[in-house]
């Protein structure tokens, strides 16, 4: 409906508001998940960590936006669309609401799925009913926002009513405690955004709205492939750093490997037919390319996803998982430079890239998963 060139546009958009989330993020869905599955008896303890965070990432968007003010009103490539950033940012609202981090330590993950479900099911009904041309574009990211902010509000509804969780000022040695344990998993979080939505950004500085809209359109696909296993390694990341239970984590490896190994080439067989049903003949051709370059690129990432926070750093080894996502967002970046340096910069060899930094990152992790003994269980030790 609103044509290549706008869905480039609100896909660069996007990917401009993600540093912001990451920014708010702060590692916390990482640190604080920590936190709450350790102190899950202690309510007390729980109340003082979901205030100081909420309390933490309040601020962070408050700085985000005042950022991203500076940034639209700067530069011309911004000023043009100035609404579409500014609707966008709403995401980030919304994100900053809807505590993750707390169900996941809760081992509460039905939740999350039924507050995803509203927040995304809203947006898709609201698009075909107020979306009916080019353009409507704006209002894209508009019902967007609206439908993630909806759902961070009820979900803190929801932790008020079923957890019984007050909203009170959290203490300034709580709030600097909460900061400085998470500050240890910003830094990968930020790495992460590297070698994800960077590529989109860059490719939004350095080629136009419409080839971003070819590359994002398989990227979204790609996307939707890993969003797959995320249900898995939320569930799987706060069971295995109370247990300690490896040899479940390898069984749980091995299937979703064996599982995404047949989905990917499924997907690259028939990914011609997945496109002419999902979009229309004009948009087959470059995203179809870049797809099926994507998807190999899925065969390396699962397994990364799954043996990364939801191993590593559960078993007691976050640097691990830290630092590869760290090293392997050095390597994009190095390997981005050299395509602008050359004038090779294009959606192909992008997504070429995305391999390369992906499996560097699944080196780097099995490596040390066995290199600490990590991947053998106490029977067979």
């Amino acid at each position: 409906v609103i044509g290549i060139e706008k869905f480039g546009l609100l896909s660069f958009a996007t990917a401009t508001i993600v540093y912001f989330q990451i920014l708010t993020d702060y590692g916390f869905n990482l640190s604080a998940t920590r936190e709450i599955a350790i102190n899950r008896a202690n309510k007390y303890k729980i109340q003082e960590i979901f205030n100081s965070v909420i309390f933490i990432k309040c601020m962070l968007t408050f700085i985000s936006f005042i950022l991203l003010a500076i940034i639209v009103l700067t530069f011309k490539r911004f000023r043009n669309d100035w609404i579409v950033y500014f609707l966008t940012f709403g995401i980030v609202v919304g994100n900053t609401l809807f505590p993750i981090w707390f169900f996941q330590g809760m081992e509460k993950m039905k939740y999350i799925t039924f507050l995803n479900i509203l927040a995304k099911g809203l947006f898709t009904l609201t698009i075909f009913i107020f979306v009916k041309n080019w353009q409507d574009y704006w209002k894209v990211p508009l019902l967007n926002s609206l439908g993630f902010i909806s759902s961070g509000i009820l979900s803190l509804w929801i932790i008020s009513k079923n957890f019984d969780i007050k909203f009170i000022k959290p203490g300034f040695n709580s709030i600097k405690t909460q900061f400085i344990d998470s500050s240890q998993f910003f830094l990968s979080r930020v790495s992460v955004s590297i070698y994800t939505s960077s590529n989109v950004f860059i490719l939004g500085i350095f080629t136009n709205n419409t080839m971003v809209g070819y590359y994002s359109i398989a990227e979204k696909l790609y996307q939707a492939l890993q969003q797959v296993y995320f249900p898995l390694t939320q569930a799987t990341y706060p069971y295995i750093a109370n247990t300690k239970n490896s040899k479940l984590f390898k069984k749980i490896f091995k299937f979703a490997t064996i599982g995404n190994f047949i989905i990917v080439i499924l997907l690259f067989v028939f990914a011609g037919s997945l496109f002419e049903i999902l979009f229309s003949n004009r948009f087959n051709y470059e995203s179809i390319y870049v797809f099926r370059i994507l998807l190999i690129s899925a065969l390396i990432v699962v397994p990364s996803i799954i043996l990364g926070y939801s191993f590593l750093a559960a078993m007691g080894y976050p640097e691990y998982a830290n630092k590869s996502v760290i090293y392997g967002s050095l390597l994009h970046i190095f390997g981005l430079l050299l395509l602008v340096i050359t004038n090779h910069i294009n959606i192909y060899s992008v997504a070429i890239l995305v391999i390369l930094t992906e499996t560097t990152v699944l080196i780097y992790r099995i490596y040390f998963s066995i290199r600490e003994g990590l991947w053998t269980t106490r029977e067979e030790k």
